[in-house]
């Protein structure tokens, strides 16, 4: 109950929406690049989906660490190897659904494509935000002194 209560915080919330915004940036990325892999180059939608989303992850790495948890200086070991399991995670995710609708209803259109991404970023939103600021920008945030950490537990 605790945990869910520091979702509740000024500080999260501000975090939250700086994702968001990102996260809205990133989506651009993404879903371009998607399409582009699976309409212009045709692409398998698998392949598409897991192609665009490993780039647009790398751009939300860099934009997250830098804007919505405010972090400075060199890259960590740990906190990539976290963001990589993270973003593992929601691929994972991502490509049984587009499977689970391949296996409905047959090889995708562009636009089925597209509807079963959004769906699945929608799913993935709220774990993904958690799973950054606990797991991969957490420790740095502690670190960095700014008293935002009081309000993200720490999950070793």
């Amino acid at each position: 109950m605790e945990y869910l209560k520091s979702f509740l915080t000024r500080e999260a919330f501000g975090q939250f929406m700086r994702m968001v915004g990102i996260g809205l940036i990133n989506t651009v990325v993404d879903f371009s690049l998607l399409n582009f892999f699976f309409a212009v180059l045709g692409w398998g939608e698998i392949l598409s989906v897991t192609v665009a989303l490993v780039i647009a992850s790398l751009v939300a790495y860099v934009l997250n660490r830098r804007f919505t948890f405010r972090l400075d200086g060199g890259l960590r070991v740990r906190e990539t190897v976290a963001f990589v399991g993270v973003n593992v995670l929601a691929l994972l995710l991502t490509n049984l659904l587009v499977w689970l609708a391949i296996e409905q209803f047959g090889h995708l259109t562009q636009l089925q494509l597209n509807l079963v991404k959004i769906i699945a970023t929608g799913l993935i939103l709220l774990p993904k935000f958690a799973g950054y600021r606990d797991f991969v920008f957490g420790r740095a945030i502690k670190e960095s002194g700014d008293g935002s950490a009081e309000s993200a537990p720490q999950v070793e």
